[in-house]
């Protein structure tokens, strides 16, 4: 069987380099590129992202990557957020009283954490729901964050009409060891060809290259 071909988007944002070499070492053909066509071509897509909201949309949006993003998820083509490359996702983030549209894939507001002590950084371990494939294998790890803002609400509705395999299985996380000191936000999401982690994979040691093995090997039969 032919090695999955992966494109990580170049778009002036996120640990370029590391998302790369962690996708080889995962069993990918790595290209980094913001090319348009390069990009849709591609058996997975894995959109990085760090720093603001607002700089990361502006960055996206000078190469079209929110049209490339979209036009892949219309036709079922497998896509990777990681970080802000999974915040940006949503319909919008507020940083600073700034209020920024995002991709729009998923509804929701990415705001600032809830928590005595922001930003949330170091290691976690996660609450995944059964049946992720994303994280077979890994659900009891441990992986690394580093970030102020997140997702703390999920609001997608879906109905008994929606496919079982477009049903979204949202991975929960929490900060702070205390109870009820803490604030829950969405650590990772699959749905349907759309999956994406609010940890960096890359930088989360074994579980993350576990976790990075098992969205590479969906793209297989992509």
């Amino acid at each position: 069987m032919a090695t999955p071909q992966v494109v990580v988007l170049d778009y002036g944002s996120g640990n370029l380099r590391s998302a790369v070499r962690a996708v080889e070492r995962a069993g990918a053909e790595v290209e980094l590129t913001g090319d348009l066509d390069t990009a849709m071509a591609a058996d997975g897509l894995l959109v990085p992202g760090v720093g603001a909201f607002e700089a990361c949309m502006t960055g996206l949006r000078a190469i079209r990557g929110e049209r490339i993003i979209a036009r892949r998820l219309s036709g079922g083509r497998p896509v990777m957020g990681i970080c802000v490359g999974m915040q940006i996702l949503f319909e919008r983030g507020i940083e600073h009283g700034v209020e920024t549209e995002g991709c729009g894939e998923w509804p929701g507001l990415v705001e600032r954490i809830q928590a005595p002590i922001v930003p949330h950084m170091g290691w976690n371990t996660v609450e995944a729901p059964q049946g992720s494939t994303l994280f077979e294998g890994v659900e009891k790890e441990r992986f690394y964050f580093v970030h102020s803002y997140g997702v703390r609400d999920w609001s997608l509705v879906t109905n008994d009409r929606t496919p079982e395999s477009h049903q979204p299985l949202v991975t929960w996380a929490e900060t702070g060891s205390d109870a009820g000191a803490g604030d829950r936000f969405v650590a990772a999401v699959e749905n349907g060809p759309l999956w994406a982690t609010q940890f960096h994979p890359e930088k989360s040691g074994d579980a993350g290259a576990a976790l990075l093995r098992n969205w590479v090997k969906t793209l297989k039969s992509a």
